[in-house]
């Protein structure tokens, strides 16, 4: 097992009800799920994301933990949190990195993986 370990699961969700196509905007939520798989408690630092729209457009977010947090996880606890974006068009993806702190001082990135957002309009035609 390795000693410095984050393990990320999302889930996104399309919301209809913060969306309003007609004006180009679409509301996502994904919910996260940051799991400690290492050996040495660590904290969640601050995250940088990479969001990029159906037309290529891409839009760079950093800042400081997550929802407000930084998370101090020992090994096998788990954070959740659900946050959200909004699109240009009805699709992209995001993907980004987590970087923390373990408590003996050494620094590793938690990497997340790319993840869909997509209002599920596209339809396969037969």
């Amino acid at each position: 097992m390795p000693k410095y370990l984050f393990r990320v699961e999302v889930m996104p969700e399309y919301l209809p009800e913060q969306s309003d196509p007609d004006e180009g905007v679409y509301g996502f939520a994904y919910t996260i799920t940051i799991t400690n798989d290492g050996l040495v408690p660590a904290q969640l630092m601050s995250r940088h994301w990479l969001i990029t729209d159906a037309a290529g457009k891409t839009e760079e977010v950093k800042g400081p933990g997550v929802v407000g947090h930084q998370p101090l996880l020992k090994p096998g606890e788990s954070f959740r949190y659900t946050s959200g974006c909004r699109l240009r068009t009805p699709s992209g993806t995001m993907q980004g990195r987590y970087f923390c702190i373990a408590e003996d001082g050494e620094h590793f990135e938690a990497e997340i993986p790319a993840f869909f957002l997509d209002d599920g309009s596209r339809r396969v035609l037969h």
